[in-house]
């Protein structure tokens, strides 16, 4: 098992020509296309600019209720699973955080449910 381990931490601290060398040997000597694992691999591994521009935790921050504050507040108290008066803290001191840290599939997805209300969001 820790046999295992080490070969794990070795794999994990790749850089992305060694990866790319790796992927060569599995596909000419062995048959196997690793294309999907060297992609994983080389995201954390490579540790350049592009790792560091893509963001992966998401602020929702309501910048203003809207014209429909009632229906804001509800779903606020919804999403956040707040009480009533702290959702409606929230609506009422905007520009307030809804939710922080969250994907951006979450986030883009609060961010549709709050503009549909009525709400103005902001991704941060």
């Amino acid at each position: 098992m820790a046999d295992l381990k080490d070969f794990a931490e070795q794999l994990v601290n790749l850089t992305v020509k060694e990866v790319n060398e790796l992927a060569t040997i599995l596909k000419e000597e062995y048959g196997i296309e690793p294309a999907a694992a060297a992609v994983a691999m080389a995201g954390p591994a490579g540790g350049g600019d592009a790792a560091a521009d893509e963001q992966t935790e998401f602020d929702v921050i309501l910048k203003a209720p809207g014209g429909a504050k009632l229906a804001v507040v509800k779903l606020v108290k919804e999403l956040t699973g707040a009480g009533l008066k702290d959702a409606k803290d929230l609506v009422d001191n905007a520009p307030s955080p809804i939710k922080e840290g969250v994907s951006k599939d979450e986030a883009e997805a609060l961010k549709a449910q709050l503009e549909e209300a009525g709400a103005e969001v902001e991704l941060k």
